[in-house]
């Protein structure tokens, strides 16, 4: 597994431990649910790209981590906003967007190959 693999993975599994509190909270229960699927999607899709039959496959799966990651990254800031520091995303929010960068530009240097 590789490091951006790890991070991918790293980053999941915290948001699933940091959200686990506050699931049984039925007005955020919906919402939690949706940012840890997309928060787990971006690690399976990478791996999955790993494997990629060409380097057009792999940048479509890429761009599907990409569209994930931004989905998360929404949902962290969406937590921030109605529920300031009872769910702790800083370190989260921050994460989110180095790994949107990574990915960006995976996205941008294999687009064109």
């Amino acid at each position: 597994m590789n490091e951006l693999n790890k991070r991918l993975m790293k980053f999941a599994v915290d948001v699933y431990l940091v959200t686990q509190e506050y699931k049984k909270d039925l007005l955020l229960n919906d919402n939690i649910n949706q940012l840890i699927r997309s928060s787990a999607s971006p690690g399976a899709n990478y791996s999955e790209a790993q494997s990629a039959g060409s380097i057009k496959d792999f940048n479509f799966k890429v761009r599907i981590c990409l569209k994930e990651m931004r989905e998360s990254h929404y949902w962290l800031h969406y937590f921030h906003d109605i529920c300031p520091g009872i769910i702790a995303t800083d370190p989260l929010v921050q994460e989110s967007e180095e790994l949107c960068k990574i990915l960006s530009t995976i996205v941008f240097k294999t687009q064109n190959r």
